[in-house]
């Protein structure tokens, strides 16, 4: 199970709308920076800050090419964290409405 600091980690990095773009767009696979640069009016720094808190909460990873780096989800962690929140229940002993 994944640890409450981890969790909190991958939340506070899925806050920012941009980064939650980001993600998606890894969800149909791996992408180069210079893709996901063009999907945003952002600077290349402001897009590597991002992708520097994604890959720190372990959310993505990162693969260099030459010049180029290569992003994609890390599958393990993706799961860790659905199956932290498909645990929350509003309520115990099944009274949920």
């Amino acid at each position: 199970m994944m640890q409450e600091t981890d969790v909190a980690l991958i939340c506070k990095a899925l806050s920012d709308s941009n980064r939650l773009q980001i993600v998606k767009m890894l969800a149909d696979g791996e992408k180069c920076g210079c893709k996901l640069l063009e999907a945003f009016h952002i600077t290349q720094p402001t897009l590597s800050h991002h992708m520097k808190i994604l890959c720190d909460c372990g959310l993505v990873k990162a693969r260099k090419e030459g010049k180029w780096t290569h992003y994609s989800l890390c599958c393990e962690t993706l799961k860790s964290f659905q199956k932290f929140i498909a645990a929350l229940q509003c309520c115990k002993g099944g009274g949920c409405v």
